[in-house]
């Protein structure tokens, strides 16, 4: 007895990013919608904290070298993927424009994922792939729970560990080792 086949499953497309709710961050990866909600507060305070420290510096040019377009949650189009990296910054000699778009198409030359329970997989595994695919040169990942950061660097062959730091210590990593903060200074008080 011959059974039907299953119906096939279209991929997902920017008409579904768009139509996300609100309160939702929508990415799509490989024709496959993922949605996620809105961060939890670690998260939240991890991402804010980092922005903080480098868009004084990198951004303003405040004590360090400025030169740099920063942003958290920025939709970012690799054609046909739409990933949404926590935070994203490109050199203004790369993109010395800043888009009026509600996306950009040019690739960052630094992403930073926030790692959560719902987003670590992604993260970790198709979503970095993505990144060094097209042409991301840094990689951070930000683990508010155990309190670390692992920096990568892309090399020909592939995402390179450069350091992989936790607690408090001294953060003066690629792309932004021109200026020193502290670790800590991304966790939540305790208490």
């Amino acid at each position: 007895m011959n059974h039907p086949a299953p119906p096939s499953r279209r991929p997902a497309t920017y008409a579904d990013v768009l139509a996300a709710p609100p309160h939702m961050v929508a990415e799509l990866i490989d024709g496959a919608l993922h949605v996620q909600p809105r961060p939890a507060s670690p998260h939240a305070f991890a991402a804010i904290a980092l922005s903080d420290e480098i868009s004084g510096p990198f951004r303003k040019g405040r004590g360090g070298p400025g030169g740099w377009w920063i942003l958290g949650e920025p939709e970012v189009h690799f054609g046909e993927q739409i990933l949404v990296p926590d935070l994203a910054g490109w050199r203004r000699d790369r993109m010395p424009v800043f888009p009026r778009e509600a996306f950009f198409t040019v690739a960052p030359d630094w992403a930073c994922e926030i790692l959560s329970p719902s987003t670590r997989r992604l993260d970790l595994g198709r979503k970095r792939e993505v990144y060094a695919e097209h042409g991301v040169s840094h990689l951070w990942m930000v683990d508010p729970d155990a309190r670390t950061l692992e920096v990568f660097t892309r090399t020909p062959d592939g995402w390179l560990l450069v350091a992989t730091l936790d607690g408090d210590a001294p953060v003066a990593q690629p792309p932004f080792d021109a200026v020193t903060f502290p670790l800590g200074a991304l966790w939540p008080p305790e208490g």
